[in-house]
């Protein structure tokens, strides 16, 4: 897995100056990108497929290592807000994509490029009996949501509000992997993730559908950010998320094309 800390590259950039770490140019005065870490932020739910276009950029760009941050779109968004060096983020909603344009740091238009829907996520066996969205506020059942914050949070309150129903989790985290986790570990009877996480999750959690998921589909927005050290990489890598190929790898990790 790719490192989050932008520790190692730190040090290694500087160790490379002399040989222009960082963009310098070359000889053939083409941008050098030998010893360059470009730097996505993007929401968890995106790990498996970022990591497979990642891959492929790299093998693309000689010299350049992508690192990721991953984490729930809000907190990845104040962690800009804070000056984290990003080069490129991509949320799991178009709100919190919103907060970085409002605070004027996205480095071009954001791009919508994909969907995901909200569905219900229970261990293997089902143990507790879930069969449909209002099972979720039985008073014995360990609920586990993401916080209100997040997008998967909020598209759980959008559902919960649609179905008319109250749900009092005994958790919420921020972020979907996380609800993931409760899960498949045995901590939480049932949790509210993307059907893209029940997809990862395999044979360890099965899928409650619910038709209320119809009113809590997120639109996953992409663009870099302001002031990016590697703008122009920073863009390539956009434009590869939302190429055919891209598209196609989304889909095989059950994403929706929008």
């Amino acid at each position: 897995m790719r490192h989050v800390s932008r520790l190692a590259a730190a040090a290694a950039c500087i160790t490379l100056i002399a040989a222009g770490c960082g963009g310098a140019g070359r000889d053939d005065g083409e941008p050098a990108t030998e010893g360059v870490t470009l730097q996505v932020f993007a929401a968890a739910s995106l790990q498996e497929p970022f990591e497979e276009l990642a891959a492929q950029f790299e093998s693309e760009h000689e010299g350049v290592e992508v690192q990721f941050n991953l984490a729930g779109s809000s907190t990845l968004v104040e962690q800009i807000q804070q000056g984290a060096p990003a080069d490129v983020f991509a949320s799991a909603n178009t709100s919190t994509m919103d907060t970085l344009v409002e605070a004027e740091l996205h480095g071009a238009e954001p791009v919508d490029f994909t969907s995901n829907t909200l569905t219900i996520a229970v261990p293997a066996g089902n143990p507790a009996g879930v069969t449909e969205l209002s099972s979720l506020t039985a008073g014995d059942l360990n609920l586990v949501v993401c916080a209100p914050e997040v997008p998967c949070g909020a598209a759980a309150a959008t559902a919960e509000e649609a179905a008319g129903l109250s749900f009092s989790p005994v958790s919420e985290e921020q972020s979907v992997t996380d609800v993931l986790h409760k899960v498949t570990s045995g901590e939480a009877d049932a949790g509210l993730v993307y059907v893209t996480d029940v997809l990862q999750a395999g044979g360890a959690v099965e899928e409650i559908e619910f038709p209320e998921s119809a009113s809590a589909v997120n639109i996953y927005p992409i663009t870099t950010v302001k002031g990016a050290e590697n703008a122009e990489l920073g863009q390539e890598f956009v434009d590869l998320v939302i190429s055919e190929a891209g598209q196609e790898l989304l889909a095989g990790y059950g994403f929706t094309r929008i």
